[in-house]
C-alpha cells in the first residue's frame, strides 16, 4: 500500500500537508459520520478510515 497514494499526497509532502490531508480524509471517512448510514456505506467508510489511519502513522 502506497502510504501518500492513500493520504492523496506527492511523496514530497510537508508534514503539515501530510497532516492536512489526513484531517480532511478522516472527517470524511469517520465512522461516527456514517452512523446513520446503509450497512455497505458504513463498512466502505470504516475501512477507509482505517487505511487513512494506518498510513497516517
Amino acid at each position: 500500500m502506497d502510504l501518500y497514494k492513500v493520504l492523496g499526497v506527492n511523496r514530497s509532502a510537508t508534514k503539515d500537508e501530510i497532516k492536512e490531508a489526513f484531517r480532511k480524509l478522516a472527517v470524511k471517512y469517520h465512522p461516527d459520520k456514517h452512523s446513520h448510514s446503509a450497512k455497505p456505506v458504513r463498512d466502505s467508510a470504516t475501512l477507509r478510515f482505517k487505511q487513512v489511519s494506518e498510513a497516517y502513522e
